[in-house]
């Protein structure tokens, strides 16, 4: 019953970012939406808005948009158009600048890259619709009259512009054509590059080179020096001049010395040495001894025979 005395009155709409949000404990739980709503925070990411005032058609937020809900379609002016609050010059109409927030996921680039922040996020949150058509939002302000004579008009002027540059490029043409008569003067302090004049062979004279001066002598041709194999001389022939070869190395074998009847004690091959044998402990002795210990008999241990008390009978 007292709880719904104390639903007599509606509750304060207080945004969740207030700190008395959690606080409020009696009143109606819901509001009377949407007679009623919450405040929503400034920075929250709801239904964009494009100021067409300021917006320069750079096309990048077109071109940044992960899903694709702006459709641009740009008009190239001929000549400034005007400027935007921040003083950037227009040259390029808006035909077509349309936001399609069925498609949107509220994600912000758009509004980031935008270089004349016209693009924001407003605090327009319900929008729901019956036709999912009205979810498009046209910001653009031009007729399609006026967009026609815009192109028209930008069309005539690209013509214009083509013809004053094939006219340039044809005088320019002609120029040169009239110049190929006119004998152009030699420059003055160019570049000469010095030609060497072709040397005469040796021992020919200036009549027959055609040259009454007289010919340069010619540089001698590099010839490199060899070295003369030295043959080698015959000992016979010159023995003091050459040197003498060093012998041959023929290392000294000992003559193998047979043992014979008649050879001398001197003469007797030494006595090899004996063998080295290694003295080898006698552990067969140990294990005989071991193993006639195991064929011994072992002492059988006595049987233990528990003793029993005669039994004493009772006297009658």
């Amino acid at each position: 019953m007292r709880h719904f005395w104390q639903a007599r009155t509606s509750r304060t709409p207080v945004g969740v970012e207030d700190k008395t949000y959690f606080e409020q404990k009696d009143g109606i739980v819901t509001l009377q939406y949407p007679f009623e709503q919450l405040p929503v925070p400034d920075t929250g990411r709801y239904q964009l808005h494009n100021e067409i005032d300021d917006c320069i058609v750079c096309d990048k937020c077109a071109k940044v948009c992960p899903v694709n809900c702006i459709d641009i379609e740009p008009v190239r002016a001929v000549e400034e158009i005007g400027k935007t609050s921040d003083g950037t010059s227009k040259r390029i109409y808006a035909a077509k600048f349309d936001i399609d927030m069925s498609k949107c996921c509220f994600c912000g680039l758009c509004t980031v890259v935008c270089p004349t922040e016209c693009l924001t996020m407003t605090k327009a949150y319900d929008f729901s619709v019956f036709n999912l058509k009205e979810h498009n939002f046209e910001f653009g302000d031009m007729s399609p009259e006026m967009v026609a004579e815009k192109k028209a008009e930008f069309d005539v002027f690209a013509e214009e512009k083509e013809k004053a540059k094939q006219a340039a490029a044809a005088a320019k043409a002609g120029s040169d054509d009239s110049a190929e008569g006119i004998v152009a003067k030699p420059k003055t302090g160019g570049f000469k590059p010095k030609v060497k004049m072709a040397k005469p062979a040796t021992g020919v004279s200036s009549e027959t080179s055609g040259n009454d001066d007289k010919p340069r002598a010619a540089k001698p041709m590099f010839k490199p020096k060899v070295k003369p194999v030295t043959k080698p001389v015959d000992l016979a022939e010159d023995t003091d001049q050459s040197k003498a070869a060093k012998p041959v190395f023929k290392p000294k074998v000992k003559p193998v010395v047979k043992a014979s009847e008649d050879a001398t004690e001197s003469e007797k091959p030494k006595v090899a040495k004996p063998v080295f044998k290694p003295k080898v402990k006698a552990v067969i002795k140990k294990i005989e001894d071991q193993a006639a210990e195991e064929e011994k008999p072992k002492a059988t241990k006595p049987v233990f025979k528990p003793k029993v008390k005669p039994v004493i009978k009772k006297k009658e």
